[in-house]
């Protein structure tokens, strides 16, 4: 299983993408604690260490590219994989389009999108509103 989601926010892709790479800033925009780096290989987790993963690939201010897993992934559940397109639609406005596959379909997995949306993009749309 896999979806996509496109959520635009008020920034250019530079900021978001590099607030996305940034232990610091990431904490700040969702809310959950975050240690991440801009690093190929490097491990990461977020969400108070809900969420935990390896960033397998980087392209500055495009794409990053995650191994990624919760603490409710079974043991014997496969790695999901999650990309994230940085698309600058003008000189202040970013799309990110987020492709979250290698999901099984259960309901747990079936959540996780509502809860991009609800735990990532809303809290990042207020943070880069208030910068």
């Amino acid at each position: 299983m896999q979806f996509e989601i496109k959520y635009d926010f008020e920034v250019n892709a530079s900021t978001l993408y590099s607030a996305w790479l940034d232990s610091e800033v990431h904490s700040e925009m969702t809310g959950g604690e975050a240690n991440i780096s801009a690093i190929e290989g490097e491990s990461f987790d977020a969400w108070d260490g809900y969420i935990w993963g390896v960033t397998i690939k980087l392209i500055s201010n495009k794409y990053i590219k995650q191994i990624w897993r919760t603490e409710q992934f079974s043991q014997n559940q496969e790695d999901s994989i999650l990309e994230l397109y940085f698309e600058e639609i003008d000189s202040n406005k970013t799309r990110i389009r987020l492709i979250h596959s290698n999901l099984t379909n259960s309901k747990a997995d079936k959540a996780y999108e509502k809860g991009w949306v609800e735990s990532y993009f809303l809290p990042m749309t207020e943070y880069f509103t208030n910068l």
